[in-house]
């Protein structure tokens, strides 16, 4: 057993860093830390018996000439109670004079290269729907992701990173393939399923007739979203009638039933009443809300549906025993599991039928307007009642942190700024320009007159010659406040206004999103993330691009959530392409994103001309000197796409660029399909890129 203990702290000149253990009989064990001559402090400590470490212990301490001169203030750190052969844990020093800050130790099981003052890694990137095998049925699935495992193991990677893998099923067609709007925050998708492992149907000329149709699904180049899922439900349902009575007189089945009680048996009933009716709309059903009553009606064994609303708990078995499977080979073989926690649910989702208190169902999240999307965004979802949920100290959301850490070591927390404040669009408005951020501290109308703005409401919060000719948004839950448009200076009544109030109106909104609302979302964001993120030791990234506030990093970096650095959506002020040297350690940075066209089209169709990256020819030169780049950054992880990975080389790279891009967030009916163009297998095959890949990885010491 292995730990690599490692601190930023810059010393002066013969002082030394030690650290000193506080071991179970009562003694003080001193050690020597090693440093970097950059601030950067490192020890490699082993033990035979890691149990013995668990839970211990430890400050850190300055030293000069032999004497103690510092020692850390407040609670010591503590070693965390993790089942790994090696672990990284990154401290930060406990801050001087008793301030009461947040002192998380970062915490990562696998040490894959000692001796180094700072851990870094890397990895890649694939949404678990791309995977295809030569087994696959027509969608990748968990075993095809152990096989991708594989790969990153022999190519030197640390991390693999998926998408959403909960449960989509609300239509029954290709929209389901949308990842980010599940019907259960826990629930896992019956489509990721590996057939085989549940059993094989008795019946030969069944079994013949869905492998025809297995090999004509899985030769596709897209995913056929439809079919695949019929398919899958053909085969689960003739498993279910032939082995659930079997499964259910299981001692690891009961297990599983009793840990997920109370949210899987009412997802099963949400299951069963969604194919009853034919719908997922509730508000369609008779029984529009759950409760108790329902609970003890259908889980009756005498209840006609009991045994069809079991088929929902087997299967969610099934798929958990795969998922834990995975995970333990990955960390096995020294891979560390990147999961994705979406922002929001589908507002027809078993969670919001079961607590329908805990969301705002009068409006949609969505995102301001950006590069990518002029108009904003909206994305159907339901914003969540953070009064309510407070309640219980986010209960709910804690539940969801513990569950995703039952299948993942480190996780993505989709859109972070939501934990801030979420851009909220009425569901009466058409474009997400009409929206408006949920919390903010809204203008009444003589602090809008303040500024020297002659403001009207009959003028002003009225629409004119569109839905989106409009300066002020009167707030819905605070009648008489308003918010300014976002970007209304472009609208046709803003043209009409005087110059005096066209300066007041810019210096207003300039104030509003940039300013006036600051301090307040830092409150917001401290008072909701510290607990959900203390609940597990799971590794916390935040993809924290956009619009950002003032307070964001200031929020990150006390909780040590480590940020996302896209080098086409640059953070620096000044830069139209990021410069991957000036990244921080605290910090995942990649070529692009499932939002995002690959590193290719990137830089053959959109890279403005910058001082970073000189040539937008895609060669594989070129994108092998990008990735370098990103390779050699400070960032504690480098996480690329496949897709970008295979870039590098001219032999395995996909023909046609445009066929790798996952999802066009502008269009709110992208048809998530995209699969590699190649095999699991034959990427395992591929030699020459693979010892290209290693190289990379081993040249910048990740």
């Amino acid at each position: 057993m292995q730990i690599h203990f490692q601190i930023e702290y810059f010393t002066q000149w013969g002082e030394d860093i030690v650290i000193h253990i506080y071991q179970k009989d009562g003694s003080v064990k001193e050690l020597q830390m090693a440093n970097d001559s950059h601030g950067n402090w490192y020890l490699d400590f082993t033990t035979d018996k890691y149990s013995s470490l668990a839970g211990t212990a430890y400050h850190y301490a300055v030293k000069s000439h032999g004497e103690i001169i510092r020692y850390e203030e407040g609670e010591p750190h503590i070693v965390p109670n993790f089942n790994s052969e090696n672990i990284v844990l990154a401290d930060r020093w406990r801050d001087a004079n008793g301030k009461s800050i947040e002192q998380r130790t970062i915490t990562l099981p696998y040490v894959r290269h000692n001796r180094k003052p700072l851990w870094k890694g890397a990895g890649s990137a694939i949404p678990v729907f791309s995977l295809r095998s030569e087994k696959s049925w027509g969608i990748g699935d968990f075993s095809d992701l152990k096989m991708y495992i594989d790969w990153a193991v022999i190519t030197g990677q640390c991390i693999v990173q998926t998408l959403p893998i909960n449960d989509t099923t609300i239509t029954k067609t290709w929209r389901d393939s949308y990842p980010y709007s599940a019907n259960s925050s826990f629930a896992l998708n019956p489509i990721y399923l590996d057939l085989r492992l549940m059993g094989t149907p008795a019946d030969i000329a069944e079994l013949e007739s869905m492998e025809r149709e297995r090999v004509a699904l899985n030769n596709l180049a897209e995913i056929d979203y439809e079919r695949v899922l019929a398919l899958k439900n053909r085969y689960i349902n003739i498993i279910y009638q032939e082995n659930g009575s079997h499964c259910f007189r299981n001692a690891d089945y009961k297990k599983f039933i009793e840990s997920n009680r109370s949210w899987l048996e009412p997802y099963a009933i949400y299951c069963y009443l969604r194919d009853n009716y034919g719908t997922c709309n509730f508000n369609e059903w008779k029984e529009k809300q759950y409760s108790q009553e329902l609970l003890k009606r259908y889980f009756n064994p005498k209840s006609k549906s009991y045994k069809e609303i079991r088929k929902h708990l087997f299967i969610q078995y099934h798929l958990h025993k795969q998922l834990s499977e995975v995970k333990r080979y990955a960390n096995k073989n020294g891979i560390l599991l990147k999961g994705d926690l979406p922002i929001g649910v589908n507002r027809c989702s078993s969670d919001v039928w079961i607590h329908p208190e805990l969301f705002n169902m009068d409006c949609q999240a969505g995102a301001p307007p950006d590069d990518f999307a002029r108009d904003g965004q909206k994305w159907g979802m339901p914003t969540y009642n953070w009064d309510k949920m407070a309640e219980d100290n986010y209960s709910w959301f804690i539940s969801r942190f513990k569950k995703m850490s039952d299948y993942f070591d480190a996780y993505r927390i989709d859109h972070l700024l939501g934990f801030f404040r979420i851009w909220e669009v009425p569901l009466c408005y058409n474009s997400g320009l009409m929206g408006r951020f949920n919390p903010a501290l809204t203008y009444t109308a003589e602090e809008i007159r303040s500024y020297g703005f002659n403001f009207t409401p009959e003028r002003d919060t009225v629409c004119g010659e569109s839905e989106t000719d409009i300066l002020f948004l009167e707030d819905t839950r605070k009648k008489g406040t308003y918010h300014p448009r976002i970007l209304g200076f472009e609208t046709v009544k803003f043209s009409r206004l005087s110059n005096s109030d066209q300066q007041a109106y810019r210096a207003l909104h300039d104030d509003f999103y940039y300013n006036r609302n600051n301090h307040f979302w830092y409150d917001v964001a401290m008072s909701k993330l510290p607990s959900m993120i203390e609940a597990t030791d799971m590794l916390v990234c935040g993809e924290d691009l956009g619009m950002i506030p003032e307070c964001v990093p200031d929020v990150m970096d006390k909780l040590r959530i480590l940020g996302l650095e896209v080098q086409r959506m640059p953070k620096a002020m000044g830069y139209v392409v990021g410069d991957p040297s000036r990244y921080p350690y605290m910090s995942v940075c990649t070529t692009s994103t499932h939002d995002m066209s690959v590193l290719r089209s990137w830089l053959e169709e959109e890279m403005p001309q910058n001082s970073i990256i000189e040539s937008n020819a895609p060669s594989t030169e070129n994108c092998k000197a990008i990735l370098s780049q990103h390779l050699a950054s400070e960032s504690m992880l480098a996480i690329f796409p496949l897709q970008d990975w295979m870039s590098i080389n001219e032999e395995i790279r996909h023909k046609q660029p445009s066929m790798e891009r996952i999802n066009v967030p502008a269009n709110s009916d992208n048809y998530w399909r995209y699969r590699m163009h190649i095999t699991i297998e034959e990427l395992l095959s591929s030699t020459k890129f693979n010892n290209e890949v290693i190289a990379l990885i081993h040249l910048f010491g990740r």
